[in-house]
């Protein structure tokens, strides 16, 4: 049988951190009650008309910075017409022809045959970066008949992030993704909260056989896991594969992920596709950017964004922060990648490291081995953790200066976990645990009365 060659290409929509909408005042909150959100302009009234949100646009432009992209410094808005209850002006106010940046990439790095220790990094091109309004929330109401919208999402601007088909398996979307959202969390840009829909993935793929032209693709729309990225992807490479070679054809179509059943299912077919009217956005002059070369001399910066202002602020991205992890402590760079993957898990890292005389190697030990897996255990996040990293400093440094032995100290973590405010010493009393140093005492006595009856 001829080999296929699967095709994987993303669109991820991240909300931008925000505390007003893309071209409203409204305030942006998740899980308010709804429709208490919603201004005059988020309900499409007669004569309302869009302000564009400075805090977005930076937003984007530091965004399209981390990822390598060129930023126009002129870029357009349009119209997108569809037809949906949750879009009260009949359509939406995207970037479809200049977006605000362009021709990105992004490095992510994955495990060979799932072990850590062999990592290799790929890369994925980013096509562009769109500012655009999310949609409302359409709700559905089975036992009534009915549809019930919510329009507190309404407006709420949003970066779409385009990446071109560079992938070939659900892990390397998966990886890919997660690296992103990292990324977002460090700028601020995005809090790129997947269970609260502040990043939410659209994946094409498609097979062929090498040499061939791409196949058709099928569009697996809305995907809110990383986890469920992953299934989703590689279930819709077989099922395509079974398709073709069982004589079948692949329709261009969109589909979603049931993760219950862990497959695809169709929603609708792209057959009649949508035509989308595109035009230019009538109440939205160019968004014109500068750099510190374009700037107007007598300009005033709180009306102007400048490009060069905002790259020179850019904060440490998380590949930076995992080589100087490295390559301060020592540590492997595959623990690099786990301390930077659990949110708040390098700062405590390097908070025990500073106040414990043990080497940062043994401390990672403890800290990936003992600490990490008591709080997935517990479903717990490193900022929820009973013990605090000034009282696992505290206890390796008992343990380094060989006060207590590593069984003594397995136990006095496992009293720690309970959390009732005790330090490791007091438990180490309390339980008459034995001290190493009487424990010397009575192996010199003992070594000592050995060796005076071997010189009888």
């Amino acid at each position: 049988l001829a080999l296929w060659v699967p095709v994987v290409g993303l669109e991820i929509h991240a909300q931008i951190s925000s505390n007003s909408k893309l071209f409203s005042g409204s305030q942006v909150q998740f899980a308010a009650p709804p429709n208490s959100l919603v201004s005059f302009f988020d309900a499409s009234l007669p004569g309302t008309l869009p302000v564009l949100n400075r805090r977005c646009v930076e937003a984007a432009v530091m965004t399209g910075l981390a990822l390598n992209c060129s930023i126009n410094k002129k870029s357009l808005f349009d119209r997108k017409h569809y037809f949906y209850a949750d879009l009260p002006a009949g359509y939406q106010i995207t970037q479809q022809r200049v977006p605000i940046a362009v021709n990105g990439s992004l490095s992510y790095s994955l495990c060979v045959d799932n072990k850590m220790s062999q990592m290799v990094t790929k890369t994925v091109r980013i096509k562009q970066i769109q500012l655009e309004q999310d949609s409302g929330k359409s709700l559905h109401d089975d036992t009534r008949s009915q549809t019930l919208v919510d329009l507190n999402r309404a407006g709420v601007g949003l970066m779409e992030v385009v990446m071109e088909p560079d992938m070939c398996c659900g892990e390397e979307a998966a990886a890919a993704v997660r690296e992103l959202q990292l990324i977002l969390q460090t700028l601020g840009s995005s809090q790129a909260v997947m269970a609260e829909g502040q990043l939410r993935v659209d994946a094409n793929v498609s097979v062929h056989h090498p040499g061939e032209p791409y196949g058709v693709r099928t569009e697996v729309k809305n995907i809110n896991s990383i986890r469920f990225l992953a299934k989703a992807i590689d279930y819709e490479i077989q099922r395509q594969i079974e398709e073709l070679e069982n004589g079948g054809t692949i329709l261009n179509e969109t589909r979603a992920f049931d993760s219950k059943l862990g497959c695809t299912v169709p929603m609708r077919d792209k057959e009649g596709k949508q035509d989308y009217r595109f035009m230019p956005e009538p109440n939205l002059p160019p968004l014109i950017l500068y750099d510190a070369k374009s700037l107007p001399a007598n300009m005033n910066h709180q009306q102007v964004i400048n490009i060069d202002w905002i790259h020179e602020r850019l904060p440490d991205l998380p590949s930076v922060k995992r080589k100087k992890l490295v390559e301060r402590y020592g540590i492997l760079p595959e623990h690099s990648f786990t301390l930077l993957n659990e949110d708040g898990l390098a700062e405590f890292f390097e908070s025990v490291v500073k106040r414990t005389q043990m080497k940062p190697k043994k401390v990672i030990g403890w800290i990936l081995n003992d600490l990490l897996s008591y709080l997935k255990q517990h479903s717990l996040t490193v900022k929820e953790s009973p013990v605090s990293s000034f009282l696992l400093a505290d206890l390796l440094n008992l343990l380094e200066k060989k006060e207590i032995s590593s069984t003594a100290a397995k136990q006095v973590l496992a009293e720690l976990w309970k959390g009732e405010g005790k330090t490791p010493l007091e438990i180490v009393k309390e339980q008459k645990l034995e001290l190493l140093q009487d424990q010397k005492e009575l192996e010199q006595i003992c070594q000592a009365v050995i060796d005076a009856q071997e010189n009888q």
